[in-house]
């Protein structure tokens, strides 16, 4: 017997998701993800620790020489991980 009431799986799932409003971290988490695959692996093994806080992705490095390169292309660095994460996530990055 076929119900009359039905809804595709993503469709509710995507529901669940708006009502408890997690779009927000879900891209949150996207965006720290895709780091590596922005970035290149050679600098992503130079990174401490990822987090955003308050619109701003803080990035700690344990080289000078990687966070000095990464201060000269920060802005295309934005967009990018935005693009990656599916909206506009960050604004900037502060580097330490």
């Amino acid at each position: 017997m076929r119900r009359k009431n039905t809804q595709r799986l993503g469709e509710v799932i995507e529901q669940y998701i708006e009502a408890l409003d997690m779009n927000g971290k879900l891209k949150e988490v996207r965006l720290i993800r895709s780091w590596k695959e922005v970035v290149g692996t050679l600098i992503a093994r130079k990174t401490n620790r990822l987090f955003i806080k308050e619109g701003k992705l803080y990035v700690y490095m344990n080289s000078s020489v990687a966070r000095d390169e990464l201060s000269m292309v920060r802005q295309s660095l934005v967009s990018r991980l935005n693009q990656q994460a599916g909206g506009e996530v960050i604004d900037e990055i502060i580097l330490r």
